[in-house]
């Protein structure tokens, strides 16, 4: 990745909630204005922009890249956008349980079945769970109302439900998380508690653990993102 130096000295938001270094329009890697649908999350952005050092560094700039996201792919490409968070609920992360040990079931199921309670609740999507890890496909119905939900989001909703399903592996939590139906900590417990529990009994993997703290600062953006969005 090419290294930048800083090359402005104010950002500022605009009267369209787009981004201005020294009064000059934020673009995305499509050469888009980098236009935010309300002050909060153009706030948000704006502060990625200032809080950068002598040098700008875009893998610390989260939100700024989902938003680019949410412009360059979604906007112009939202059909498979879309389908990729629903093959993940196809395979979804909280319908694969153990079949032990015993504590291991016990902590899928507390934190994981009611994932799947809501889901049924409040999507009307009656997903199936099975022990062990071969694939089968979730019911017809099932896809098409989490397709349905998908559908209601919007674009920039969608980016960070989709980063969110990425960085989990679970288009259930992501939904949840997107529709303020779950807590962001009590999210993320439930979309590690497999990790969670290895550590547990074994201590934690060095390597894993750096991958996590990453995966926490995409996830928390993304949790930013979403409550700039919808307050």
């Amino acid at each position: 990745m090419t290294v930048r130096r800083r090359f402005y000295k104010d950002v500022t938001v605009t009267g369209e909630f787009g981004i201005a270094l020294d009064g000059k329009v934020v673009k995305t890697p499509l050469k888009a204005p980098l236009r935010l649908p309300n002050l909060a999350l153009a706030e948000l952005v704006a502060a990625e922009w200032a809080e950068q050092g002598e040098k700008i560094e875009p893998q610390s700039m989260y939100c700024t890249r989902m938003a680019s996201t949410a412009i360059d792919r979604v906007v112009r490409q939202r059909g498979p956008v879309e389908q990729e968070v629903l093959a993940y609920a196809n395979s979804d992360l909280v319908c694969y349980r153990a079949e032990g040990p015993e504590l291991l079931c016990l902590r899928q199921s507390a934190h994981w079945d009611p994932v799947i309670a809501w889901s049924h609740e409040a999507l009307k999507a009656a997903f199936a769970t099975r022990q062990g890890v071969m694939h089968r496909n979730q019911p017809p119905a099932a896809l098409d109302a989490v397709h349905r939900a998908i559908s209601g989001l919007d674009d920039f909703t969608l980016a960070a439900t989709h980063a969110v399903t990425m960085n989990t592996g679970s288009a259930l939590i992501a939904l949840m998380l997107a529709l303020r139906a779950i807590d962001h900590e009590k999210a993320w417990t439930a979309a590690n508690v497999d990790e969670d529990y290895q550590w547990d009994m074994w201590g934690k993997d060095t390597a894993a653990a750096v991958s996590r703290v990453f995966r926490y600062s995409e996830y928390d953006a993304c949790r930013e993102m979403l409550e700039a969005l919808h307050g």
